[in-house]
């Protein structure tokens, strides 16, 4: 079982089936979603990225002069013509979680090929491609608050189908989507007698972790009336964490609750954080170990590796000098299990060193920062887009901890950024803010009317582009 889930869930371009391993339903999706994304309007082609990319398993692939294209990454690719035939006509424009990503995934490449040369080149032209074209083509597809509501209920539709899958890979010990189409072990992994389910998944946590961070985006759904979806995603996210039987996607799950019962007191988050870092500086100075053994004591699900992650960022600050300037190819050298990147924030440090670490944390502080701006500027039945996106960053963040994406759960990573991009986008535009930015809440709401009559001029239409120019076609064919 282990040699078959090492096939079938490479990284890169250069490992895997010494074959093409395409099932024939997987090739007539593959078709149809490629048809869907190239010649029908923008609004089909994120749902069908989205079923294409989460629901068929990790390991079909073709495999062409040694090079394995993942149907993932061939999707990718397929729907990032779209961006270049639009010139890259992305919402809002660069914006800075855009300019910082693509610092991120520079540096990280240029590390890895330094450090593994000459070997792991295939490895990074995967993560590149899959990096810059995903990420862009996600940016481009999800534009505005429309878009983000259908990429969630595409998300939830998958999430259900998901969860049942792996309820019965639970049940019967037989993973369908490896029996049936392929690319997945059939055969689960068991921990202390119980399965734990993977579905398409390259890793039982890695599909656990997937359901939990979309639970926020279920409640907004169900605010904006949307609910039969709603109601459909968070069963089957429920299902996907508790199938996958791990402690990682239980602590992301409940980050994303606790998250959502925060609300009441949203206004008063600032004190809450500088609690929180209070707290932790004054466990560091009574504790006799690093504050991070505190993980070690978290043990959600009997035989659970908390233990081995804070022994793993144990490890990893104590060779700082080691990774900081460009990553390092030798943390397996380090102790017992040290070559397991099991920790996203480890992961970036010894990949791509300091640089790709901190670029990697600013993208979150800066997409934090960004939502909250938002939040200042609506009406509080708009704040909870803002306030659900905030709370999957932080299901995201308690992921992290105990799991690096590597497979599906990228693009899902791709695509909330592009989310947060989307929905802040008033933020890039200042002209945009201004007129469909709705007044922040008040006290005295009679002298804030009076005060925006004045202050706030008449928005005025923008004329549209001449016929003739290449946007206006670029218009007329997303209409």
């Amino acid at each position: 079982m282990q040699i078959q889930s090492h096939l079938y869930n490479q990284r890169n371009l250069g490992n895997g089936e010494a074959a093409s391993l395409l099932h024939p339903v997987v090739l007539v999706a593959l078709l149809v979603a490629i048809a869907l994304i190239l010649w029908r309007p923008r609004k089909f082609a994120i749902v069908s990225l989205i079923l294409g990319v989460f629901l068929i398993p990790r390991g079909q692939v073709i495999v062409v002069e040694g090079a394995h294209f993942y149907i993932r990454l061939i999707i990718i690719l397929v729907g990032f013509i779209l961006v270049i035939r639009s010139r890259f006509a992305i919402a809002g424009g660069l914006n800075s979680i855009d300019w910082l990503f693509i610092v991120w995934a520079l540096y990280r490449f240029v590390a890895e090929i330094v450090t593994n040369w000459p070997n792991g080149i295939m490895e990074e032209i995967a993560f590149c491609l899959q990096a810059y074209c995903g990420y862009f083509l996600l940016r481009y597809l999800i534009r505005n608050e429309e878009d983000i509501m259908r990429a969630v209920k595409a998300l939830a539709i998958t999430a259900a189908i998901l969860g049942v899958c792996m309820m019965y890979e639970q049940i019967s010990h037989t993973n369908p989507f490896g029996a049936i189409l392929g690319g997945a072990p059939i055969s689960p992994d068991v921990r202390n007698g119980t399965v734990r389910a993977q579905a398409a998944f390259g890793h039982e946590i890695l599909a656990g972790c997937f359901g939990a961070t979309l639970v926020p985006l279920y409640f907004w759904l169900w605010k904006v009336k949307e609910r039969a979806f709603a109601v459909v995603g968070f069963v089957g996210s429920t299902l996907m964490v508790l199938a996958s039987y791990s402690s990682t996607p239980v602590l992301a799950y409940v980050a994303s609750i606790l998250g959502l019962f925060l609300w009441p007191i949203r206004r008063y988050m600032r004190p809450v954080r500088w609690g929180l870092v209070a707290g932790v500086a004054g466990l560091a100075m009574v504790m006799k170990a690093p504050v991070w053994y505190i993980i070690g004591h978290i043990n959600v699900i009997g035989g659970s590796g908390g233990w081995d992650r804070a022994f793993l960022l144990d490890t990893c600050a104590r060779h700082f000098k080691d990774w900081w300037l460009i990553g390092t190819n030798q943390n397996g050298n380090w102790g017992y299990d040290m070559w397991d990147l099991s920790d996203q924030f480890v992961a970036e440090a010894e990949t791509g060193g300091l640089v790709t670490l901190l670029c990697f944390v600013a993208i979150i502080s800066l997409s934090y920062r960004r939502l909250g701006l938002m939040m200042r500027r609506v009406t509080p039945r708009k704040q909870w887009l803002f306030w659900s996106l905030g709370c999957v960053m932080l299901a995201h963040i308690v992921a992290f901890v105990g799991a690096a994406y590597w497979d599906q759960t990228e693009v899902w990573w791709f695509a909330f950024l592009a989310m947060i991009c989307a929905a802040t986008i008033p933020l890039s535009s200042p002209a945009v803010a201004q007129t469909a930015a709705a007044p922040a809440e008040t006290k005295f709401p009679q002298f804030a009317k009076v005060a925006s009559a004045w202050a706030t001029p008449q928005a005025v239409p923008a004329p549209l582009p001449s016929p003739d120019t290449d946007t206006q076609r670029h218009w007329m064919l997303e209409q």
